[in-house]
């Protein structure tokens, strides 16, 4: 066995491996939400929060009222209602986005976005599979991280 055909074996096994060890951590691979056809979450969803969820659209920087949102609560998936914020780390980023520096465990999945033609980090609900934006290393301490979240794809629920 050639050195190539080495490192394409190790390679192939790796790979198939982590998709099997990704799988098996995936807390809510049996959840109705990921059953859903486009024309149930459809109807399901306001057009707006449909575009943004759905399609992985974003919202007009600036326009949702969750930016003004200071009560002590949770920030929920507006697709499936998980938990995915608490209301403490939110903080005003300047973005015209409401933003957090932590995420509850679990709550979300990311993959690598080259959408707008940069490799970027998008994160959607780990349950339901809905986009609600982008990860950027750019946030205030302890974590230094700023999740950028479309307000469409939340819902406030106060404590």
């Amino acid at each position: 066995m050639d050195r190539r055909s080495l490192m394409l074996g190790a390679t192939s096994l790796a790979f198939t491996g982590g998709l099997a060890f990704a799988a098996g951590n995936d807390l809510y691979a049996a959840s109705p939400f990921r059953k859903l056809s486009d024309a149930e979450w459809r109807k399901r969803l306001p057009s707006d929060a449909y575009s943004v969820l759905r399609h992985e659209a974003t919202e007009r920087p600036g326009s949702s009222s969750l930016n003004r949102e200071k009560r002590k609560g949770t920030f929920h998936c507006a697709g499936c209602g998980l938990a995915i914020f608490r209301s403490d780390w939110k903080f005003e980023s300047g973005t015209g986005w409401p933003s957090f520096f932590r995420v509850l465990p679990g709550a979300i999945g990311t993959k690598v976005d080259y959408a707008i033609g940069v490799r970027r980090t998008e994160y959607h609900c780990a349950q339901c599979l809905g986009h609600h934006g982008h990860l950027f290393p750019d946030g205030p301490k302890p974590t230094g991280l700023r999740y950028c979240n479309n307000g469409l794809a939340l819902t406030f629920r106060p404590a």
